[in-house]
């Protein structure tokens, strides 16, 4: 039974319009009943707040000098503006999956939306580095409990061609706003001050509210729901992520071997452990095991976790190269970044037209090689000095293999999740995400070394994209030994065909 039925989209209280309007059910002429369309207004406000907050995964990147020299970062706290966001968003993200199953889907993305424009006045009012950086945390909080009730929003709201179609858009927004943010964080910056980036999402956030006060029905919560939300689970974890970064953070300034990075290391050890045990002998934990066993949502959120982190780590350090190195500006190294925003949208769009031909699996792979062959190029060409023939190609390359991908890796995480549990199932893709960001950023900034100096951001540039091929080649095999092959049917018709059926979600 498809989970889209009447008995799931019930009259909307009074005062509130419907999300879902749908067309009469008239017989066609072979006797099957046409699948209902419904509005896309539902999807529109959804994919405006994920937006927002996949931009600010990178917005800050092309900010961050003039950031640094306004409120005088150290180099600790130059990484930490990004990671501090991306490690609240990933960490909580699990949590904020639950928060929409079990309590209530809207009432879950108005609070994460609230959150996420209230941090990002903050932000852009901040005098210290600490401020800015609780601010960003406090972002990525409200991006936590944002992303996985809008995408859960949409899943019960869309089936079939339409359903296909928004997690296409999804994937594409999800790459795209990566590389979009550095733009629109290059001429912000340039055109009214670093400030501007964080007070843009203020009157969207605002809209959005607004919106889906109107557009989107109540719903309901369960009983004493609250009562089972794994809080400690998710406190360890959030915990346990910050000390790891912290420990790959120490290794510029005190080395491998160095206490500091030890300790940080060791204590992530402990607090992942017990986040690990917490979540065996929670009643009702973060994850239920049956989850971990949904092989298409584990595979292809683990390799949404390597593309990801290394996406935004070449972001990153690319920003850096472009503007201390080649000498850019902030507006023009933001214009830099326009034909990778470019190749990846392409991509993105010739992908979603072929994966029910292709599959996701095959186009998974062959991201890989292509963004393998893209960060190749950016090594092999670090010590160059023009952005046309020493960057621009390396940034197509990449673009056109992460596009693709970010596509195929929504659908196959999606592919055979049911409807009850598509807050949790994004929540673990965007985890992912998320995670992969605060750990690509740490890791490919601490193979680089030395940021602060013309010669040492140059050969740490070569070293990190080297080392970022390496991984690459592990996604690979990753990829083709654990992502299935044919989730293609099911994610795109909505559970007609395909999988064994489990597209529709097996219900």
């Amino acid at each position: 039974m498809s989970p889209h039925t009447a008995a799931d989209s019930p009259a909307p209280p009074h005062g509130h319009h419907t999300a879902y309007p749908t067309s009469p059910h008239t017989p066609a002429a072979d006797g099957h009943t046409p699948e209902p369309r419904r509005s896309w207004a539902v999807f529109a406000l959804m994919i405006a707040a994920q937006f927002m907050v996949i931009l600010d995964v990178s917005v800050v990147n092309v900010a961050l000098p003039s950031i640094s020299r306004s409120l005088h970062l150290s180099p600790g706290e130059y990484q930490w503006t990004v990671s501090a966001y991306v490690l609240l968003s990933g960490g909580l993200l699990l949590l904020g999956g639950r928060v929409a199953d079990l309590l209530n889907r809207r009432g879950a993305f108005l609070a994460g939306v609230g959150l996420f424009t209230a941090a990002s006045l903050t932000s852009g009012v901040a005098q210290t580095p600490l401020e800015l950086v609780l601010s960003r945390a406090a972002q990525g909080a409200g991006a936590a409990l944002l992303t996985p009730a809008a995408l859960s929003i949409i899943m019960t709201a869309y089936a079939g061609k339409q359903r296909q179609t928004a997690l296409a858009v999804w994937g594409t927004v999800g790459s795209l706003g990566i590389a979009a943010g550095v733009l629109f964080g290059g001429a912000l910056t340039s055109a009214l001050g670093w400030r501007a980036v964080f007070f843009i999402n203020v009157p969207i956030g605002v809209a959005v509210v607004v919106g889906t006060l109107r557009a989107v029905t109540r719903g309901h919560s369960q009983p004493r729901a609250a009562r089972r939300l794994d809080l400690p689970g998710a406190a360890t974890l959030v915990g346990g992520l910050l000390a790891l970064v912290s420990g790959i953070e120490a290794t510029r300034s005190a080395g491998w071997t160095g206490p500091r990075t030890w300790v940080a290391l060791a204590v992530a050890a402990v607090l992942l452990a017990a986040f690990a045990r917490l979540e065996r002998r929670a009643a009702d934990p973060l994850v239920p095991p049956a989850t971990w066993r949904i092989r298409s949502l584990v595979s292809a959120s683990a390799v949404m976790a390597g593309v990801t982190g290394i996406v935004v780590g070449a972001i990153f350090l690319t920003s850096l190269h472009l503007q201390s190195v080649l000498g850019a500006s902030p507006v023009v190294a933001g214009l830099e970044f326009l034909p990778l925003a470019a190749a990846i949208t392409v991509a993105a769009a010739a992908a979603s037209k072929v994966i029910g031909r292709v599959g996701p699996r095959n186009l998974i792979l062959g991201g890989l090689v292509v963004m393998a062959a893209g960060v190749l190029l950016l090594a092999a060409n670090a010590h160059g000095t023009s952005y046309a023939a020493d960057v621009l190609p390396g940034l197509l390359v990449v673009g056109a293999g992460v596009g693709p991908m970010f596509v195929a890796i929504a659908v196959a995480a999606m592919a055979d999740v049911p409807a009850e549990k598509s807050g949790l199932a994004s929540g673990l893709m965007m985890t992912g995400h998320e995670i992969g960001a605060a750990l690509g950023v740490a890791a490919l900034t601490a193979v680089a070394g030395d940021l602060t100096s013309t010669v040492g951001l140059v050969d740490g540039y070569g070293r990190a994209f080297t080392a970022a091929a390496g991984v690459l080649a592990a996604l690979f095999v990753l990829a083709l030994v654990a992502v299935p092959r044919g989730t293609a049917a099911g994610a795109g018709h909505g559970g007609h065909g395909g999988h064994g059926g489990h597209g529709g979600h097996g219900h």
